[in-house]
């Protein structure tokens, strides 16, 4: 295992081995408190130009499966098609793995796919420095000259479109001739989204981004997730005040879709100081004394005090008093912050889903 050393924004240093592909990368530095989930945490395009430290010690012990591919076109056991965080850290690696579905390491997926990863940090130090500073910038930097000159200059995080990036470019049909069509905006959405809303007996018609749906015929418009700064999506809200200003179909949104959905009633985003990424988040339905456990990935939040009249809070955040979801009073229009769909995490919230079909 060749040295390599994470360097933080700020100049702290943390110096590991590297377990995965062999290559110098820059990007934010975020945590994540889950106990398992790797394979999906890896591919969800939510974590587009992140450096992942996972909290929990023992990562790899139970190996990747396979990139199996169901009849509706979507990975069995991925949540998009290849990994899309720049990195992975973690504390303790295990080389051997052992589960029925494993088919490789940890590592060797990782080397296939071209993404680095460190071990031997000490990630509760490296959680406690983000906790106090909030994330911020980092790179890994390799014990050797050669390695360390592909690294070009380090892009801020917090400049780069990165739904632009993640998003389908075509349109794309799953569950075609089913009876009520669902438009979904792809803002870097996770497959078990789609598979949520199949299963539902709906045709889902995935659009890009910035896609102007707003002509199409379609029973209800679903705003996916996806990584970044909602502030970039201009488009993307443009589009949707066009919709919601000329019918009431139902709508909803998770996660990025959240936000989106918040702009568009004349909300304002703020960032996390280090945001919510993990499976135990508990948040309440206000109004009500009924609290779940969620499974949660966002650095940004909507200011609930600066939601429109006609809108008010769906759930909120028990441990920071956050925004996680909003309503609109009269119109069908609700979303949460939170993964309903939670892939992988806790299945406490999947009726979101439920309302929504409802409401076709």
């Amino acid at each position: 295992m060749r040295d390599v050393t994470l360097v933080l924004q700020d100049g702290t240093e943390f110096k590991g081995k590297s377990f995965g592909y062999e290559k110098a990368v820059a990007g934010e530095v975020v945590f994540n408190t889950a106990m398992m989930g790797y394979p999906e945490s890896l591919t969800d395009p939510s974590y587009a130009g992140q450096l992942m430290v996972l909290t929990y010690p023992l990562v790899g012990n139970y190996g990747v499966p396979p990139f199996t591919v169901e009849q509706n076109g979507i990975a069995t056991f991925m949540e998009s098609d290849r990994i899309y965080a720049s990195a992975i850290i973690v504390s303790d690696y295990s080389q051997a793995y052992s589960h029925w579905n494993a088919c490789e390491s940890l590592g060797d997926w990782l080397k296939r796919e071209k993404v680095p990863g460190i071990t031997g940090i000490d990630t509760r130090q490296l959680t406690k420095v983000l906790r106090e500073h909030g994330v911020m910038m980092g790179k890994l930097v390799f014990d050797d000259a050669e390695i360390n000159s592909q690294l070009t200059e380090q892009e801020d995080y917090g400049s780069i479109n990165w739904v632009e990036r993640v998003s389908c470019k075509d349109v794309i049909r799953y569950n075609e001739g089913a009876g009520k069509k669902v438009v979904l905006v792809d803002c870097g959405v996770k497959n078990n989204i789609i598979r949520c809303l199949i299963n539902r007996g709906v045709e889902v018609i995935r659009v890009p981004w910035n896609y102007d749906y707003t002509d199409m015929a379609f029973d209800g418009l679903f705003l996916a997730n996806g990584p970044g700064d909602p502030d970039k999506c201009v488009d993307a809200v443009e589009i949707l005040k066009k919709q919601m200003s000329s019918n009431r179909k139902p709508i909803c949104g998770i996660c990025m879709g959240n936000q989106l959905l918040a702009k568009a009633g004349g909300a304002i985003i703020y960032k996390l100081k280090y945001g919510h990424r993990s499976h135990n988040q508990p948040v309440r339905e206000v109004g009500t004394n009924r609290c779940y456990v969620t499974s949660q990935n966002h650095g940004y939040a909507v200011d609930a005090a600066t939601l429109g009249n006609e809108w008010r809070e769906l759930f909120v955040n028990m441990n920071d008093g956050s925004n996680e979801g909003i309503r609109h009073l009269t119109h069908p229009w609700f979303s949460s912050q939170f993964h309903p769909e939670a892939c992988s995490g806790p299945v406490d919230t999947e009726f979101m889903f439920d309302r929504f079909i409802e409401t076709l």
